[in-house]
């Protein structure tokens, strides 16, 4: 179809008489919206223009939805509506009067205050600094007629749609953050903490403290239930404290948990922590004033003296890995043009920014949406703001075509920069945790990301248009793997094959190769502390210090990538093993094979855990990912000669294929711990019975789900399960037929919520959409061990093409970058920030993305 582009100044049809009486005519057709209406009107549904752009924007007065000038006449032909109002804005800069001295205080206000990203003291984002002049008209299509607005003549209906539409919210800014920052909850502790009344009296002077149990002068925590004074516990590079006063909380019965940091105390709070177990983390005390004039300190008259933990984190974040992963301080050359725009950070979507910038880097990808983005807007449903399809093809255009490559982004885009809130809302608004502003895995997004590409583009119009020659999405990332496993006592075998999308590498902490370095670093760094809070000087090494004053570069543990190799390939050997020959508990061997290798490998370094308390940490090491990695030596080979198969049980005995069972061990293990066994038995077929530690993972993140608790559907061979009838139940009554709902349900693995979005979003060729999953259900299976025909396979040999680095202590706060290579340089993507990397992070990485070398990019 042809694209009809309205430039500035372009001459349009005036006749104001016939402009009226169509107006007058489709008043019936327009739509007054509400408060609870979705309005889309300062971006396009098929492209980022705004208002601002030259040509404006139109915003269809039947459907509220906005579109661009060059594509006003397919939202025209699609949806029959002849009346849009057109919005225009200007940008002017805004008359402020500057500062006596403004570049004096340039860098203080620059400098980051707070562990966050926007706001006051964070790291900084982009201020409005324009005024805004806004023009207004209604236009008749497709003459593209204009009527000046305000205008009497116009029809109440009109007049009240505009109106509503102006000073109607925008859609896409229902609650959006413009910041990220680490959540402090209030201790459920703090309300009736019990406060020991044993005379005892804190000095106001910080002269006078000291840590009871060492005589350490820093870094002290006064428990606010005995008032015990102890040092702080170790930071990860060495620096802190020796932990005394969780000794003293652990050493009086954990009664006690809250405590708040000397020195940090001010009129308007405190740093406090609670080591409680459910807690174990910096806290708000509600209460704090009363609490600390309990033991005489009055906070009114109490300045601060030490850093805040925020302020500390934020020193180690851009001490080593802020610097590091977003190469801080390095005099990068800013890159521009198709493949090198940024998108803007709408708070806490770095990990989103991210990822996006990943995969349209991939020439699949881009060959995919951008190149067939014109059939797939031309065949996209009346709302293209809710298909999948429509809203990947409008960011292919946007990063990876010229038509953003040479504008202002301050005159064209509303906060400057290209900002993916439609697609945001989009891919989030059946999830619980990626609708929400808060930081996220990256991993996991792209894992929902493709489950949802693969729901979204199973059928439809779009199906047969992606699907010409060119790869789905989830297959350029999908490979198999075999599982063998061998009874001990029988010597019989098991061989099963199952997909996956992510190469999830556990680190082996013992494996560094600079351990005693580290070690003795630690005690460096141990005396260093000790003796500073002395005002001592004492010889380190060779060379004489000032300790108090000195400073040291950590030294972090390096653990070689091949060492995680080594331990994902390793055979495992399973505890406990319930023999199908001889009925006796015993010993299984355990290991895992590629049975294909992908085009694309996703290899997860597992940086991050749950520790004892189930509190998330992460591990402080350096991974040098390699630039090629070879991974043919683990290729599956299958059954040997001599070997006799374990024979099969339950499901497992169908000869069309067994559906995975998940590991009674694991499941234990998790049962254990308090969890539901349904829970359990789901993250550990959710992470492919790869640990405990991975299903503890899964199981913290997804323990809030609906279905968590649910029974999992049993399931015979290859055979679907069936759908659960209260579903079934529930479809039917929002008007589907019993049919349609168990489609849509066997379409989205039994997930209700997700079964009613596909049912909308396949309402406009539903038969054909319920006709495609029935197709594909009565396929048939595939032999057991068979590999997926339709997955891509060749040699195991890849090329580092891109990762995403990850800073902050754990994945539910901190900031994601991507490196991405690209014309054999590499560039960092930081949001909108887009740059020539000088140092890219390998050894730092989350997530690495590596290209198979004998697979043709297409595209």
């Amino acid at each position: 179809f042809d694209l009809e582009d309205a430039p500035e100044g372009e001459e349009m049809a005036t006749d104001g008489t016939m402009a009226m009486a169509v107006a007058m005519e489709q008043a019936s057709q327009v739509r007054v919206p509400n408060a609870q209406s979705r309005v889309h009107r300062d971006e396009c549904a098929y492209s980022f223009d705004s208002p601002l752009c030259a040509a404006g924007m139109y915003v269809n007065l039947h459907t509220w939805i906005a579109v661009g000038s060059d594509y006003v006449q397919l939202d025209h032909r699609k949806t029959g509506c002849r009346i849009y109002l057109w919005i225009k804005h200007t940008r002017k800069p805004k008359q402020s009067d500057p500062e006596s001295n403004p570049d004096a205080t340039k860098d203080a206000e620059n400098e980051p205050t707070r562990l966050a990203l926007g706001g006051p003291g964070g790291f900084a984002t982009k201020d409005d600094k324009w005024d805004v002049e806004k023009e207004h008209e209604i236009v008749i299509l497709p003459e593209r007629w204009r009527i000046p607005y305000p205008c009497p003549e116009l029809p109440d209906q009109v007049v009240n749609a505009v109106e509503a539409i102006l000073a109607h919210d925008e859609a896409l800014d229902e609650k959006e953050a413009t910041t990220w920052q680490e959540e402090i909850l209030p201790s459920k502790y703090a309300k009736d903490l019990v406060q020991l009344d044993n005379g005892k009296k804190i000095s106001p002077d910080p002269s006078t403290w000291a840590c009871e149990e060492s005589g350490s002068k820093e870094n002290l925590w006064l428990n606010l239930s005995t008032g015990f004074i102890g040092s702080g516990r170790r930071n990860w590079d060495g620096s802190g404290g020796n932990g005394a006063a969780i000794r003293h909380y652990e050493q009086t019965g954990k009664k006690y948990p809250l405590a708040v940091k000397l020195g940090t105390i001010t009129p308007r709070g405190a740093d406090v922590f609670s080591y409680a177990e459910d807690e174990n983390d910096m806290v708000i005390d509600p209460y704090l004033a009363e609490h600390l004039a309990h033991w005489g300190i009055d906070v009114m008259q109490m300045e601060k003296t030490e850093k805040t933990m925020t302020e500390l984190q934020i020193e180690l974040n851009k001490g080593f890995e802020f610097d590091r992963i977003t190469e801080a301080g390095e005099d990068l050359q800013p890159v521009t043009g198709a493949g090198y725009m940024g998108l803007r950070n709408l708070g806490n979507t770095c990990y989103m920014n991210s990822l996006l910038q990943v995969l349209f880097a991939l020439p699949e990808v881009a060959t995919r949406y951008l190149d067939m983005s014109d059939q797939i807007f031309a065949t996209a449903p009346e709302d293209p703001t809710s298909d999948f399809a429509t809203q990947m093809a409008k960011l292919g255009v946007a990063l990876c075509s010229e038509r953003y490559a040479n504008v202002n982004p301050e005159q064209v885009f509303k906060n400057g920069a290209l900002e993916p809130r439609m697609f945001k809302h989009l891919i989030g608004r059946n999830h619980a945790e990626f609708s929400s502003n808060r930081q996220q895995d990256v991993v996991e997004f792209y894992q929902y990301m493709l489950e949802v590409a693969e729901l979204a583009e199973s059928s439809g119009p779009s199906e047969q248009i992606l699907d010409a020659g060119v790869p789905k999405l989830q297959h350029l990332f999908t490979f198999s793997l075999e599982d063998r496993l061998e009874d001990r006592q029988s010597k019989k075998v098991n061989y099963t094959v199952r997909t996956d999308n992510v190469l999830s590498l556990c680190i082996p902490m013992k494996r560094a190769t600079n351990l005693e370095d580290v070690e003795r670093f630690q005690e460096r760094e141990n005396k260093r502390q000790r003796l500073k809070s002395e005002n001592a000087e004492a010889y380190i090494g060779n060379e004489e210090s000032t300790l108090k004053d000195s400073e040291e570069e950590a030294v972090v543990p390096n653990v070689p990538f091949a060492a995680c190799i080594e331990q994902f390939s390793d055979t495992e050997n399973i505890e406990g093993f319930v023999s199908p020959i001889t009925r006796e508990r015993g010993i299984a061997e355990k290991s895992v094979r590629f049975k294909s290798f992908p085009p694309y490998l996703v290899v997860q370094m597992r940086r991050y855990y749950i520790d004892q308390n189930w509190t998330p940490k992460k591990l402080d090491v350096v991974v040098e990912a390699p630039q090629e990695l070879d991974l043919e030596h683990l290729r599956s080979i299958g059954l040997q000669p001599g070997e006799d198969l374990l024979p099969e049980e339950d499901a497992a005995t169908s000869a069309s294929g067994a559906a995975p069972q998940p590991d009674e061990t694991i499941v234990a293990q998790l049962v254990s711990m308090g969890f539901s066994e349904n829970g359990s038995k789901r993250a550990v077929l959710a992470t492919g019975n790869s640990s405990v530690e991975a299903s503890m993972e899964w199981v913290l993140a997804h323990m809030g789900d609906a279905d968590f608790n649910d029974p999992i559907s049993s399931t015979a061979g290859s055979r679907k399960p069936e759908a659960d009838p209260e579903s079934v139940g529930m479809l039917t009554s929002m008007g589907f037929t019993a049919e349609q709902a168990s489609a849509a349900l066997q379409a989205s693995n039994q997930s209700l919520e997700r079964a009613a979005d596909w049912l909308f979003s396949h309402a406009d060729d539903l038969a054909s959409a319920v006709q495609a999953v029935q197709s594909k259900a009565s396929e048939g299976s595939r032999p057991v061990g068979a590999v997926d025909p339709s997955l891509s396979d060749g040699v195991g040999r890849y090329q580092l093409i891109g990762l995403i680095s990850h800073v902050g202590k754990d994945t539910g706060c901190g900031h994601y970058v991507c490196h991405i290579r690209k014309d054999d340089r590499w560039v960092i993507y930081n949001d909108e920030k887009v740059a020539l990397s000088a140092h890219p992070p390998f050894g730092l990485g989350y997530a690495y993305v590596y290209r198979r070398v004998d697979f043709a990019p297409c595209g």
